[in-house]
């Protein structure tokens, strides 16, 4: 049974996408998404589940930055969850009493339109994850009458649902990925997803279009692009790829090489099935078995067969 460990305490919407992502894992809550990868990195688990992205607040910069330091860590799968919120508090407490609510930063942006509209004088404080603030307002004494969070939450916690769905997007979603120490990718599926950290070797006009040329000229499509800091200096970032096929591909692992050879730095961090099912579309000239015939042309022209 493997030990994945997840952003905690118990009832956080990470948990759910742990449950379905590997149903017999044996958990293992942590304070923060660091913490759930250093878990992974340092052996006290065999993985970890972590939010990437979504759909309503864009990357989880937290995560970003975890991919681009530190011992390396691969994704190996990926799950997206549909995201509900719910406003909970203890049994007796309605919602003209609430004057204070607590919730994670990512709730408080998806929830702004029920937060102004119903509880308009109320103060609302920052969480370090949706359950601990559920986990929070569960306690006898508590300073916060009600949290937002998911209604399982509030079923780990003893706490009553006020409103369900208060969300101002009914079809918010969260991706999620499962990672783990380097080792065997997953197998080719034909409709994958490959994602890379990717730094400059220096900043000159033109990098980001040298970088983004190695995947057009080879028909990779991307899928997610994002800059982050150095922590160098104003002006100096990184950035992070998503894009379309698995490493094993030909026009996959040409363009991962190309990049090798002009950035300061390429980390690989996996090749694994896409949550959506969704294949790519291969234009021509760019497929397997159009790759091998280009190779073997090189190689007659090479020994002198024209």
């Amino acid at each position: 049974m493997p030990r994945l460990a997840y952003l905690g305490p118990e009832g956080t919407f990470t948990e759910e996408a742990l449950r379905l992502l590997d149903p017999t894992a044996e958990r293992v809550p942590c304070a923060t998404v660091s913490a759930a990868l250093n878990a992974a990195r340092g052996g006290d688990a065999d993985g970890a589940v972590v939010p990437l992205e979504n759909s309503i607040e864009g990357a989880i910069t937290t995560t970003l930055d975890e991919f681009a330091w530190g011992e390396p860590l691969v994704i190996n799968a990926e799950l997206l969850l549909p995201v509900q919120f719910s406003l909970l508090a203890r049994p007796g407490v309605e919602i003209p009493h609430i004057k204070r609510v607590y919730t994670h930063p990512a709730a408080i942006t998806q929830c702004r339109s029920f937060i102004a509209r119903e509880l308009p004088d109320t103060v609302v404080v920052s969480a370090p994850s949706t359950a601990a603030a559920a986990q929070e307002v569960s306690l006898p004494g508590s300073p916060y009458d009600a949290a937002i969070a998911a209604r399982i939450a509030g079923e780990h916690y003893g706490l009553v649902e006020l409103a369900p769905d208060i969300g101002d997007r009914s079809d918010t979603v969260t991706r999620f990925v499962k990672v783990s120490r380097p080792g065997p990718l997953p197998e080719v599926t034909g409709s994958d997803r490959t994602t890379l950290v990717v730094f400059l070797a220096d900043d000159h006009p033109g990098a980001l279009l040298e970088m983004l040329t190695e995947f057009s000229v080879r028909g990779v499509n991307l899928t997610r692009i994002e800059s982050r800091p150095t922590g160098d200096g104003i002006g100096r970032y990184f950035f992070h790829f998503d894009f379309e096929g698995h490493v094993a591909d030909a026009r996959v692992g040409e363009a991962i090489a190309g990049l090798h050879r002009i950035c300061g730095e390429v980390r690989f961090l996996g090749s694994y099935p896409r949550a959506d099912g969704l294949a790519p579309q291969i234009k021509r000239g760019t497929s397997d078995p159009e790759f091998a015939e280009a190779g073997d042309w090189l190689a007659r022209i090479r020994a002198g067969r024209v």
